[in-house]
């Protein structure tokens, strides 16, 4: 289905193919060399589209399923589904959305037979298709996903983290300065664990306070770790650190930080975060499982390499590239980073470790294999009491537990796991 270019639509189509039927994440897929080259706002609406139809497919199928007959070819189908999409989810004017999906369809030799079923399909969902996509569940997770989160957390859990994966995700600020003035500036709200939330959709360099760094994009619950690391004026090591949000956190607080991160590329990125907000931190490019520092650190802040599943409100193709099979490498990762982190911390100094993961097995495991296998660790719980973290939070074993569902009423919260540990010994 590719052209030498593409209106926002067309893009769309590409960017969901290369997910479903190409296991290929829509960032790589975006840094496609003749996507690139296409004007920023076909781009973003493209990507807006894509993101909307992977987020929605279940329901877009339940939409349309009684006004198909017989099996469709998966072109057509894409069509019909963004076309859905666009109906129910979007609520983009029918005849425009119905015209414009004729028009698609009419553009390729293998679908161009179809663009009278497009067109009488999309025009019953439009009059007809509201009350089958309001009853059809959200999107699943898969089910190596939803069977772990199920086991977990409950099935009722595992269907309520779905909704909140539908519903996308806000805009969460961290402020060097005044949250409240600056959510008073921006027309946000403060979160109680002081990050500055607005809709979705926000264009942030719009915002107030961009260009002169006062703030940098955070989800408030990747802020958590970095706000358990106590005292001032640490040398604190931030491990996996691009693209940055700890570091100018830790930077922001008064602390001498390095910033180490194995991708350049993806440093490049952090360099430029700091250089906007006007924070400083030493970055170095380097395997944590081989480099040395000089000397040992205050405080180390792991960010361990994840399954990400817990950020899937905002990154809906995550499931349809991820496998199971690549759990237990990860796990295995961070198992080997966790070691090298407390041989990288002072006796006294502290260790906090984070995985944006819903798995158990990348969080409260982890945390009990490490408090087996290193006897110099222990936890660390008083640095866990946060303000503004609600009770619920707080895993029964150690750690804090961040779920998508929680503060549905706000607008949720990304998947975490965070746990502080101490490394035993005298700090003197």
């Amino acid at each position: 289905m590719a052209q030498p270019a593409y209106d926002a639509r067309a893009l769309a189509l590409r960017l969901i193919d290369c997910v479903l039927r190409h296991q290929r994440m829509l960032s790589e897929a975006l840094g496609d060399e003749d996507v690139e080259s296409l004007p920023p706002e076909i781009k973003a609406r493209g990507q807006r589209l894509a993101v909307e139809v992977l987020r929605h497919l279940s329901r877009a199928d339940a939409a349309m399923k009684p006004y198909i007959q017989q099996p469709v070819s998966p072109p057509v189908k894409a069509i019909l589904r963004l076309g859905v999409v666009e109906l129910l989810a979007l609520d983009g004017a029918p005849h425009g959305v119905v015209n414009a999906a004729v028009g698609l369809t009419r553009r390729h030799q293998g679908t161009a037979r179809a663009k009278g079923l497009v067109n009488a399909i999309l025009r019953r969902v439009s009059e007809d298709g509201r009350e089958a996509w309001d009853k059809a569940p959200a999107q699943r997770m898969p089910k190596w996903l939803r069977g772990r989160v199920g086991g977990a957390f409950g099935n009722a859990a595992a269907s309520a983290i779905e909704l909140a994966h539908e519903r996308g995700a806000p805009l969460d600020l961290s402020v060097k300065g005044d949250a409240a003035a600056l959510a008073e500036a921006v027309g946000g709200e403060v979160l109680p664990t002081g990050s500055v939330r607005l809709a979705a959709g926000t264009r942030v360099s719009g915002l107030p306070g961009y260009d002169a760094g006062d703030w940098w994009v955070q989800d408030a619950g990747a802020t958590l770790a970095a706000k358990m690391i106590g005292g001032t004026g640490l040398r604190v090591l931030d491990l996996c650190a691009a693209p940055g949000g700890k570091t100018m956190q830790l930077a922001a607080a008064g602390h001498e930080v390095t910033a180490l991160d194995l991708s350049g590329r993806r440093l490049e990125r952090l360099r430029a975060n700091l250089e906007r907000t006007g924070l400083t931190a030493q970055v170095v490019t380097e395997d944590a499982l081989h480099w040395e520092p000089e000397a040992p650190f205050d405080a180390v802040l792991l960010d361990a390499p994840c399954s990400a599943t817990g950020t899937l409100r905002r990154h809906p193709d995550l499931p349809h590239v991820r496998e199971a099979d690549a759990i237990k490498e990860l796990t295995q990762l961070q198992a080997q980073m966790l070691d090298r982190a407390a041989g990288f911390v002072k006796p006294g100094g502290q260790v906090i470790y984070c995985v944006c993961s819903l798995l158990p097995a990348e969080g409260e495991a982890q945390l009990a294999a490490a408090l087996e296998r290193l006897p110099e660790l222990e936890r660390d719980a008083g640095a866990e009491d946060l303000p503004g973290v609600p009770a619920e939070w707080h895993a029964p074993d150690g750690g804090l537990r961040l779920r998508p569902d929680f503060w549905a009423e706000r607008g949720g919260i990304d998947g975490f796991f965070v746990a502080a540990l101490r490394r035993r010994g005298d700090a003197g």
